[in-house]
């Protein structure tokens, strides 16, 4: 099989050295893939690792490691380059077996078991069901969900969670917001807050509120505090939002439900259009209900990790790593985020996954410390949680950067990017740079239809696979018991390294939780498949050639649709 390749080399060096320095047997023995024809078709520098231990140079011990390689029919030749690397010459078959199994593997092609059913959740998103999503949470969305596929097609058992932030001070200013918009379209005159949400969202969620209630949660606004300046706005607002829950009574449990349903549904929309999907909406609310956040904290204070100063409860995080230590519970008896989060971070690992993957926004790099430091606290393996970060994206349209904010209503929404540029282009983009790298979302180029656009470019290569098949009168899945003898010019042997490099990639970006490796990934295949289509003719009279050559290309566009899927892109067959 393809796919073992690697393996199997890795199991020759291991066999020779095992002859030469049985010692040194159980060193890691490190393979990689050429880039260069004329450097063969994998590279070891197990000989360069071997150097001090032996005390001899690499290209010697190089030499001697290749006169103890087992024969092998997978390998043509060996050779010794540079400063002692070990080449690698596969045999043509060896080459072509690659388009056999992407053929008869189809959408598994690529997929592996490194991840030994390793039960592993991955958190991403959970956004603030306080406003619509903008672009910057359509990044963590399209990694978060790409990692997740990455993951779950190198062997991971996957669970997919939204975390709901449903209870504390946000929803609070959300649903008040909704209120005094409900006031205003029925007469009131009401002193909007400057904190408050302001976008033309809160006016829609008030207006289907009064579709619901009519007039029954309407009261006199006369009863509301007025506005404080800019230096009291917090506990101004903090006051309005009491004097509102003291006015409604019941009724605030009422607008407060209504608010966040009307955003969670909207977020499920827009994500759910977006590809992105979900195994577990987790609600924050249901800590407070359950009693996880009071049982957390209860741990903590038996293990001496809490002590209380100024009324407040603090956890000892700087005996962790953290900056300063954290307050988990207020002088006025409220908990604080942080201390829901050790009782949700504590829930995780409860339900028994051996990995838990948080893909948060880079700038809560500093919140890594208190969060690995309760997990420790509480005797879970810190190791255990992975925070991968997201960089935000800055959306440019005609060369000018877009105004973000959720509360003035000045941003551009998710969905409204995805209806300018479409899901693909936009899935794509977000994923093209390592995640904590910045990204500018460039418009123009994401709505091109041109080379330099890379989902235009990858899907083209799709599209053209698939036509020139439209064009054959034969069976595409008989390709699969084509024989590739007649493969054996630099280029499509080239082509075939390519499709065999796949389950690399998908490999390496599992290990790295870095989907963007597969983008990269498609490009190079996208444009190796475009040369070949420009050099060779692919419907040659030969019928032997022709029927090799359809389904070395037919291996390419199944390569390209699988990658492409694990992104959250679709491969057309027409463009």
């Amino acid at each position: 099989m393809v796919v073992d390749i690697k393996s199997h080399l890795a199991d020759l060096l291991r066999a020779a050295l095992s002859s030469l320095a049985p010692a040194h047997a159980e060193i890691e023995i490190v393979l990689d893939r050429s880039k260069q024809a004329s450097h063969g078709d994998f590279a070891s520098n197990l000989a360069m690792q071997l150097a001090r231990p032996l005390k001899r140079s690499p290209r010697e011990i190089a030499n001697l490691l290749i006169a103890e390689l087992p024969p092998s029919a997978l390998v043509i030749r060996t050779e010794v380059a540079g400063a002692g690397f070990i080449n690698f010459f596969l045999a043509d078959d060896t080459k072509t077996a690659a388009v056999s199994a992407a053929l008869r593997q189809a959408e598994k092609f690529g997929h592996s078991d490194i991840g030994r059913g390793c039960k592993v959740q991955v958190e991403f998103v959970s956004a603030n069901p306080t406003g619509p999503l903008h672009v910057g949470h359509g990044r963590g969305a399209a990694y978060g969900s790409a990692l997740a596929n990455v993951l779950e097609a190198t062997g991971h058992v996957v669970t997919r969670e939204f975390y709901v932030n449903d209870a504390g001070r946000q929803m609070d200013i959300l649903a008040t917001s909704v209120w005094l918009r409900y006031l205003e379209q029925r007469g009131e005159t009401v002193s909007f807050p400057a904190d408050g949400y302001r976008g033309d969202y809160v006016r829609d969620i008030a207006a289907l509120l009064g579709e619901q209630q009519g007039s029954r949660l309407a009261r006199d606004a006369a009863q509301l505090p007025k506005p404080a300046d800019d230096e009291n706005a917090d506990a101004a607002l903090d006051a309005l939002i009491a004097r509102t829950k003291s006015l409604l009574g019941e009724d605030w449990w009422t607008v407060h439900r209504f608010a966040l349903d009307a955003m969670l549904a909207d977020q499920r929309n827009d994500l759910g259009e977006f590809r992105v999907h979900y195994d577990v909406w987790y609600s924050e609310q249901s800590l407070f209900a359950n009693g996880s956040i009071a049982r957390a904290l209860d741990r903590l204070q038996a293990a001496g990790h809490l002590y209380e100063q100024d009324g407040a409860l603090w956890f000892r995080s700087t005996t962790f790593g953290d900056e300063k230590d954290r307050v988990v519970r207020r002088d006025n008896g409220a908990y604080t985020y942080f201390a829901s989060d050790i009782a949700y971070h504590a829930e995780k690992f409860a339900r028994g996954f051996e990995r838990v993957i948080d893909v948060w926004g880079a700038d809560h790099h500093g919140y890594i410390p208190r969060v690995k430091g309760a997990l420790a606290a509480l005797g879970i393996d810190p190791d255990k949680l992975e925070v991968a970060l997201v960089q935000f994206a800055v959306l440019y349209r005609g060369g000018e950067k877009t105004a973000m904010g959720k509360r003035s209503g000045e941003f551009v929404t998710l969905r409204e990017l995805r209806r300018e540029v479409g899901d693909d282009a936009a899935r794509f983009f977000y994923v093209l740079r390592k995640s904590d790298q910045h990204l500018d979302f460039d418009l123009d180029l994401a709505k091109s239809q041109s080379n330099e656009n890379p989902v235009y470019y990858i899907q083209y290569a799709h599209a053209r696979v698939c036509s020139v098949l439209a064009q054959w009168s034969g069976v595409p899945g008989e390709l699969a018991e084509a024989d590739l003898a007649p493969l054996t010019g630099e280029r499509e042997l080239a082509l075939c390294a390519q499709v065999a490099a796949f389950a690399d990639a998908l490999e390496a970006a599992a290990r790295d939780y870095a989907p963007h490796l597969v983008a990269f990934y498609l490009k190079d295949l996208a444009a190796g498949l475009h040369s070949f289509y420009n050099a060779e003719r692919i419907l040659v009279d030969d019928a032997g050639l022709r029927e090799a050559r359809l389904a070395l290309v037919a291996a390419v566009r199944q390569t390209l649709a699988n990658g492409l899927a694990l992104l959250g892109v679709s491969a057309p067959e027409t463009m």
